[in-house]
Formats: C-alpha cells, structure tokens, sequence
C-alpha cells in the first residue's frame, strides 16, 4: 500500500478521534503535514493519538513514526512547518545526526496547532555528558547534570525537538520492574521547585518507566518534568489519578486501533510551575519492535 493510501487511512482516523475529544479537525490543516511525510508512513508505523487534561480548548495530538526519512527537519523546513528563525533549536537535530546514531524518527503534531516535535530514538543510549557536548545543545542540560546524576538519571535513548516553543525534551530510561519510591519523587519536585503532589498523583508517578524533562535554551531551569508509567493493554480509569473530561473518556474507550486484542493505552503525568496535568494516549498503530517492548516489559513486571 503506498504512503499516500496510508497518510489518507491515518488522516480518517486521526479526524474520527478529534471529534471524541471535541477538537476541530480539518482535512485542509492535517492532511498537507502527512502527505509531507507519506513516504515514511507505513502499516508498521508506530502511531498514537494523546489529549491532555484540563488542556483549555480540546486539542488531539498525533505522534508518528516516519520511517526511511533520514532528516526530518528539512522535510519539515522545506514544507514550511517550522518558522525559518536563527536559533540553535533549528541547528539540534543536524548536529545531534552527526554525533549520535539514530534508529528511527517520529513527528509529533497537533490537529489545531499543527506540526511541533520531531523525536530522535537513539540507537544507542547516551549520557549527559555526551549530549551536552552536541554544540547546538542547551546549555540547561549541563546545569542540571548534577540534578539528573542525583536522581539516577543516567542515560537517554530518546530526545524531542519542539519547534514551536524551542525546547526540548530528554528521556531517561528507568528499571522496569523497580519504578521510584515517593520519597524520590518528592525530591525531584522539591528541587526544582515545585509544590508537593497529592497522594494519588505521587502514587501514579512513582510507577512510571520513564522521566522525561523539557528545557529551554533561554533558562538553565528544568521547564518541566513527566514521568510515564509503560504502555498497557486496556486502561482502569478508576485508577487514574484525576478526574477525566468526558471527551477524552469517550476518545480513550473508542479512538480507533488496527491491531488485535484490547486497546494499547498510555499515559503520563506533567508538572510544571503552572500546572499539573494528565497526558492519555490511545496507540492507533503499533510496530512489531515496540509490541516486543511492550511484551517484555509485562513479563518482567509479572
């Protein structure tokens, strides 16, 4: 099936789950970013749709994973999505290319905001150390070296790029079958200077497999930090720990899938100076290398 026929397949999909959210979905706003990027979408493509609490005015977000597209940001660049601006953000991704070898590639966008990430998933995992010495890298991320260090921070194997807000995000990988205790957690917030979560939020942090932070080039503050329990079948929306607008319910019980077996569910708790919020994702397609992670990962936590 070619790019085409799958970039108009995920276009359908990606416009029935906006209208779940409630979002304002239009063909002419979406349809041009996946066209872009056709060649790259595949049936094996990794995709998922993500809306997040408490947001304001609905919004749906689509990760996808591009494949055999070497340089995603002149892509992007060239199809006019990301702001022709002098500012390292637009230099992160060439340079990191250099030094970094990378498996694969995913956009990230917005059916109301448009086109905003790209994600770089490392071949191999890098320290800080080795990505603070990427010439384009923030300078945020060697002032908070110590802080990671601290935490057990140690390597990451994914970053994103956000265009939009010029930031980025680093992901740090956590023991699978271990997760934090509350008493980490509540140091990594004090730390960076936030107020201390409820029970329930600091329960649901402390079973992520991931942390990830976003930082700025114009602040050595950590912007933001997240922490993302791993992918499971199903969700028990009971357990989440903050009520869920209807809309995003409704999205996460019939946002549409094309693999067997129960719904692949994601979700992840953020918290900034301005707000604590909830991010649920719902995987419309699923590559063969992240079920294997995804399987693995169960097994372990048996």
């Amino acid at each position: 099936m070619s790019g085409a026929t799958e970039a108009e397949k995920l276009y359908a999909a990606i416009e029935e789950s906006a209208r779940s959210v409630g979002a304002d979905c239009s063909r002419d706003d979406v349809l041009p970013t996946l066209t872009a990027f056709a060649d790259g979408i595949t049936a094996q493509s990794g995709v998922v749709f993500s809306a997040q609490t408490g947001e304001g005015p609905a919004e749906l977000e689509y990760t996808v994973q591009v494949t055999g597209i070497d340089d995603p940001y002149a892509r992007a660049r060239a199809a006019g999505f990301v702001p022709t601006v002098d500012h390292p953000v637009n230099n992160l991704l060439a340079d990191l290319r250099r030094q970094v070898r990378i498996g694969f590639h995913a956009i990230d966008c917005g059916v109301t905001g448009g086109f905003k990430k790209i994600y770089a998933l490392l071949t191999d995992a890098q320290s800080v150390p080795q990505l603070a010495a990427i010439p384009s890298m923030p300078a945020a991320l060697t002032e908070n070296a110590g802080f990671f260090d601290g935490h057990g921070l140690e390597r990451t194997p994914v970053l994103g790029i956000d265009y939009q807000n010029r930031t980025m995000n680093v992901y740090f990988q956590l023991p699978t079958a271990t997760g934090l205790e509350p008493e980490g957690v509540l140091a990594m917030l004090r730390e960076i200077g936030l107020p201390d979560p409820d029970e329930e939020m600091l329960a649901f942090a402390c079973t992520a497999y991931r942390v990830y932070t976003t930082l700025s080039w114009d602040s050595p503050r950590i912007q933001r930090i997240s922490f993302a329990p791993k992918p499971r079948r199903g969700i028990d929306f009971s357990a989440l720990p903050a009520p869920i607008e209807p809309g995003i319910e409704k999205f996460m019980r019939s946002a549409p899938h094309t693999y067997s077996g129960e719904r692949i569910c994601a979700s992840v708790v953020k918290w900034s100076p301005d707000r604590e919020c909830l991010d649920l994702g719902s995987y419309y397609q699923i590559s063969d290398e992240q079920l294997r992670a995804l399987t693995a990962a169960r097994t372990e936590q048996v």
